[in-house]
């Protein structure tokens, strides 16, 4: 199988194999079948979940990225996660935030653009039909995961409402409810989450807004409804559970960076040669593996990013 680049669509039937997932289903309901008629009804067969069933089939059909890294599982994609509106612990966010309301929903775009709009998830899935980008995802913690998600280019979108000339940046907000999410809570960050981009890195095609992955729906836990994805930053610029999006002048200030600037800069590329303060960025494991591998400059979209830096000094700019 030819490998998938980065910025092709690829349709949810070309990862999940109809006639197989039949097949496996099948064989799925034969089993749970066969359990009932054990003695005192004991199961004797593990029957896999629909989304277990997904995982198999995908792995049966040898989805890689373009570099020919394995998809990571739809379980690890689910469960573990950095989410720090609800829990610093990783293992806990998916059940810490199944009730997550997510619906209504709307995004506010504003600040320097000709034609400001609010909009409803419903008319962002209506707009900006969804395109599978396999992407990536680096976390600044050392750990990484290849994931198909499902979203459209935020540059669309920044078209639509007309940047003026003085938009220079763009600046991101998550929602503020520590209601619903409690680790806003804690008074060490400076509540909502804020991340921000400069505007030819949010045109950028590579830069998508998710609403969604393994072909399905975000879930609360990947950032329902709509998160940002910057494949060659480290994770956490990829802002979740957006509300508010700005078109502004002056660089943003973003919670990592009100947190600790001297660890956590502006622009965030994976870069193997700047390590963090406490620890080496030159390696980092994939998420499902046992060993570690080389981290890939810019992760691995050098040749498509690195003009945006041209002349700059990516040791003192990190």
């Amino acid at each position: 199988m030819v490998p998938v680049k980065p910025s092709e669509i690829t349709s949810e039937e070309v990862y999940i194999n109809r006639k197989q997932f039949m097949k496996l289903g099948a064989l799925a309901l034969g089993a749970t079948i066969l359990a009932g008629c054990t003695p005192g009804g004991e199961t004797k067969t593990s029957v896999p979940t629909v989304a277990e069933a997904t995982e198999q089939i995908t792995q049966q059909n040898g989805q890689t990225d373009e570099l020919g890294a394995p998809f990571t599982s739809f379980k690890n994609v689910t469960n573990y996660n950095n989410y720090y509106e609800f829990t610093t612990t990783k293992e806990l966010v998916a059940s810490l935030s199944k009730d997550f309301k997510t619906d209504p929903w709307s995004v506010e775009v504003g600040g320097l653009v000709n034609k400001p709009k609010t909009f409803g998830i419903e008319d962002i899935l209506k707009k900006y039909p969804g395109e599978e980008r396999i992407y990536r995802l680096r976390c600044v913690e050392g750990w990484s995961m290849v994931i198909p998600w499902l979203g459209f280019p935020l540059g669309k979108l920044l078209a639509d409402v007309e940047p003026t000339s003085d938009a220079k940046f763009v600046r991101f907000k998550t929602l503020l409810d520590p209601e619903q999410m409690p680790g806003q809570n804690d008074a060490w960050f400076e509540w909502p989450y804020t991340e921000g981009l400069r505007l030819d890195e949010a045109m950028h095609d590579l830069t998508i807004l998710s609403t969604g992955l393994y072909g399905k729906e975000l879930l609360p836990q990947n950032g329902a409804p709509l998160r940002l994805v910057v494949p060659w930053k480290y994770g956490f610029k990829s802002i979740k559970a957006i509300v508010r999006i700005d078109l502004v002048r002056e660089m943003p200030t973003s919670l990592w960076m009100a947190a600790s600037p001297n660890e956590y800069g502006f622009y965030s590329n994976v870069n193997p040669t700047v390590d963090h303060q406490r620890w080496s960025q030159a390696t980092e494991r994939r998420i499902g593996e046992l060993d570690r591998q080389k981290t890939l400059m810019f992760n691995g979209y050098e040749d498509e990013v690195a003009h945006l830096y041209d002349g700059m000094d990516l040791k003192v700019n990190f």
